[in-house]
């Protein structure tokens, strides 16, 4: 005879009554593979169980059943936490996978998008597409979930002319720690909407949103400049010329861009929302490096998408694998003075990597995301203009791995002038011993309070979620 389910397991059975693909438990075969599904295999994390929910309702009573048991729940949307977060990111929790909420409708006359938390930002963009033409700001691989993206921060190539993708949410159904389907907007349960603006994993379970919309760029300049060089110290001159660029308040915000380090050279890579005439006007194309290994196109919007995620690709994986990163948010004061990139270059060079897979990712930030106040949302990233991240990948991850990416991450700090710290939410850190405080800055001590309003028992917990104030 099998063993008897537990007071948990005979719960959360009893709301699934029956249905098919509803839940699954450690006991069940090939429980990683089919119900866990990590995405960092590096972050060993086995979920109580994993539940499919279908209504709004059925995570009501889940959440009842996890409380009922001393379980902590976590909502995943489209599991690409580095952490594994929305696993609960360590053993016993209640993981909520959000795959059945997928449901989409477009306002004709507001032009308002209500969608699933469910949905991953490569359907998003299709349906918003099919519903007239609109868009919105999210980042570019399509197989993130919204549930978490749109409640991070959600950075794009459009956020510096649209602002981040929570910027454009004005409305949520959420699920408390109480149980209470509810909504929330700035008119209603304004205080935790102010909170899922940045925090939504440690306040509840988001079942859909409601999105303001623009309307599609007609063309969209896309650029790719590659330089291939026997050494990273060699291509310290065309970073410091592509930061001085990015750091000009008057930067066009129609332009997006990124500075890409890896083993056999650089990328400057971006996108510009407009005619090639405007791009040409805009000045930017002198201000970028000169190279014979150059690409350019014009695209339309859904093609300017499949083009940036043909190049997120390249260096991060939809695919699970065992990596490590680590990452930096810089304001303009913060940011490492350009004389120093030679010497960091040159101890990337001469740094055992252990792994040909390893990527320097330098994101250019700021624009429209910094018109909202600081503590305007609980995000609290609106003073940057630049986020840093490196991202390693090892079969096994070896110890020498993690410490080239940790040793970049210390000569990034020390060249840095005083005050540089803090880190987006999406780039998770589980090595960081203040994740809160690098995550949520000024912004914590509200959230803080806010938890203990709504959710007081902290059930929606993960090893960095936002704590109770004591």
């Amino acid at each position: 005879m099998g063993q008897a389910p537990s007071a948990l397991e005979t719960c959360i059975n009893a709301v699934g009554n029956g249905r098919t693909g509803f839940v699954g438990y450690p006991s069940n075969p090939f429980y990683q593979i089919q119900w866990v599904k990590p995405y960092n295999l590096d972050v060993h994390v086995t979920p109580a169980a994993v539940v499919r929910p279908q209504t709004a309702q059925d995570i009501s009573q889940v959440i009842q059943c996890a409380t009922a048991n001393g379980k902590k729940i976590q909502a995943k949307s489209g599991g690409h936490s580095y952490a594994n977060y929305g696993l609960g990111g360590e053993n016993g929790a209640v993981a909520i996978d959000m795959v059945n909420f997928q449901h989409f409708r477009m306002d004709n006359v507001t032009w308002q998008a209500t969608v699933g938390a469910g949905t991953r930002l490569g359907e998003l963009t299709k349906k918003m597409h099919d519903a007239g033409g609109r868009a919105m700001a999210h980042g570019v691989c399509p197989d993130v979930g919204t549930g978490g993206h749109a409640t991070i921060g959600g950075l794009g190539p459009m956020s510096r002319m649209w602002g981040s993708c929570l910027d454009h949410v004005l409305e949520v159904e959420i699920v408390t720690a109480d149980g209470r389907i509810q909504r929330a907007s700035p008119n209603q349960n304004s205080d935790l909407f102010w909170a899922v603006k940045g925090a939504a994993a440690s306040f509840g379970v988001i079942t859909e949103f409601v999105f303001k919309t623009h309307p599609e760029p007609k063309q969209v300049v896309q650029y790719s400049y590659t330089f291939s060089f026997g050494k990273q110290a060699d291509m310290a001159p065309i970073y410091s010329a592509w930061q001085d660029m990015i750091a000009d308040p008057k930067f066009d915000r129609r332009f997006g861009t990124m500075f890409i380090m890896f083993p056999l050279g650089a990328i400057i890579t971006g996108t510009f929302y407009g005619t090639p005439a405007e791009y040409e006007a805009s000045g930017i194309p002198a201000k970028l490096p000169k190279t014979s290994n150059s690409t350019l196109a014009v695209n339309d919007w859904l093609g300017s998408l499949v083009h940036d995620a043909e190049n997120e690709a390249l260096y991060l994986s939809n695919l699970a694998t065992p990596f490590y990163s680590k990452s930096l948010a810089f304001k303009p004061d913060t940011l490492v003075p350009t004389k120093h990139f030679k010497d960091i270059f040159t101890w990337v060079d001469k740094a055992d990597k252990g792994t040909l897979l390893w990527f320097i990712i330098f994101d250019a930030a700021g624009g429209a995301t910094n018109d909202v106040a600081y503590d305007g949302t609980a995000y609290g990233h609106r003073d940057k203009i630049l986020f840093y991240q490196s991202y390693v990948v090892g079969f096994p991850l070896l110890g020498k791995t993690k410490d080239f990416v940790t040793g970049f991450h210390e000569q990034i700090l020390a060249k840095a002038p005083a005050g540089a710290k803090g880190t987006y939410a999406g780039y998770v850190d589980p090595a960081l011993t203040d994740g809160q405080e690098q995550y949520w800055g000024g912004n914590l001590d509200r959230l803080m309070q806010l938890k203990g309003k709504w959710d007081a028992g902290d059930l929606f917990h993960n090893p960095q979620s936002v704590r109770v104030k004591k």
